[in-house]
């Protein structure tokens, strides 16, 4: 087959969309999640990188390159990789070629370290990354919760808490000190979820635009917070997050569920997930995607006893590594507030 590879413009996403969705064979990519995603990135206070490709032949999108820096885990050095071809153009020459131009463009970068996925049931993806010297880092599952299925659990907030939404809690306490507030809790929560890239403290400005994502649900991040005689008034104890998704009303993402050190095996991040997932059913929502790293076990048990069921396994590979000393140095920066 004869293609070209050429610089992806926002005009291609509906049919980059297309061969993502054709290409992995799960959710749905639309272009309103391609468009939302390039914008969050492309004006992040870290200054993140983008950049994107396509394969075409005789007016035709047949596969996708992607290089991104993802905030979370962002090092200066360190960059996240999609490629993408739909079966029926499979093994004609094209991921080879989008993958060369990925590496051309990242070796002009200096990259010390790169991370990709494949699925567990395609084995041929696997093995295309391992002949380019990645080796399996993770595995994550995506787990499905089809709200029919949802178990009920009589659970709810132990004394002491009380259930609130983010937005009602910006408009309770004032914008500042409730951003604060999230984000104490927010950090606390990534530092120890189990993970094999260390999570990135975020700084006030992370959360701002965090937040102001496109995917974002106004009534979809739920906290427990300590009322007023406790240590601290106000205080986020928890959360919960649920997110919208562009391509289907319907359905929602799950984001971060965590619970600050200091108010731990309370069963906090139990009753809010639960409380978080009814609110959700009784709005009609009819789907509820999360992902889990398979070492996050009790997060996984949360997740089955809700009714949660895995899909195969995303196997997250790397190629090269981030020395640990330059990673310590651009952790204590962002865990000051600086932008790095």
């Amino acid at each position: 087959m004869n293609f070209t590879v050429r610089e992806a413009t926002e005009s291609d996403y509906p049919a980059v969309g297309a061969v993502l969705t054709a290409a992995h064979g799960g959710r749905t990519v639309s272009a309103a999640d391609l468009k939302a995603s390039a914008e969050k990135t492309r004006t992040h206070p870290k200054g993140l990188h983008l950049a994107q490709w396509v394969a075409e032949t005789r007016g035709e999108i047949v596969g996708f390159a992607g290089v991104v820096q993802w905030a979370g885990s962002h090092h200066p050095d360190r960059y996240n990789t999609t490629l993408a071809v739909p079966p029926q153009f499979g093994r004609q020459g094209i991921g080879t070629a989008l993958a060369e131009t990925v590496q051309a463009h990242l070796q002009g970068r200096g990259v010390q370290e790169v991370l990709a996925a494949a699925k567990e049931n395609e084995p041929y993806a696997v093995a295309f990354l391992e002949r380019r010297g990645f080796t399996e880092l993770e595995r994550e599952f995506a787990n499905i919760l089809h709200m029919a299925d949802l178990v009920p659990l009589a659970v709810s907030l132990p004394a002491g808490y009380r259930l609130t939404s983010l937005q009602d809690f910006r408009a309770e306490v004032g914008e500042e000190r409730a951003l604060e507030a999230f984000r104490a809790t927010f950090n606390e929560a990534r530092a120890d979820e189990p993970r094999q890239i260390p999570a990135q403290p975020y700084s006030m400005d992370d959360i701002r635009a965090y937040l102001k994502h496109p995917t974002f649900f106004p009534e979809g991040i739920w906290l427990a917070v300590t009322p007023s005689g406790m240590t601290q008034s106000g205080e986020v104890a928890a959360l919960t997050e649920l997110w919208q998704d562009l391509g289907d009303p319907q359905r929602l993402s799950t984001g971060l569920t965590g619970t600050a050190r200091a108010h731990r095996r309370r069963g906090l991040a139990l009753a809010l997930k639960v409380a978080a997932l009814e609110r959700a059913q009784r709005r009609g929502i009819r789907q509820v995607i999360t992902h889990n790293a398979s070492v996050n076990v009790p997060m996984l048990a949360i997740n089955e006893k809700l009714g949660f069921r895995p899909e195969p396994a995303d196997i997250q590979m790397r190629w090269g590594a981030i020395c640990s000393k330059s990673l310590a140095k651009v952790m204590q920066e962002a865990s000051k507030g600086q932008k790095v």
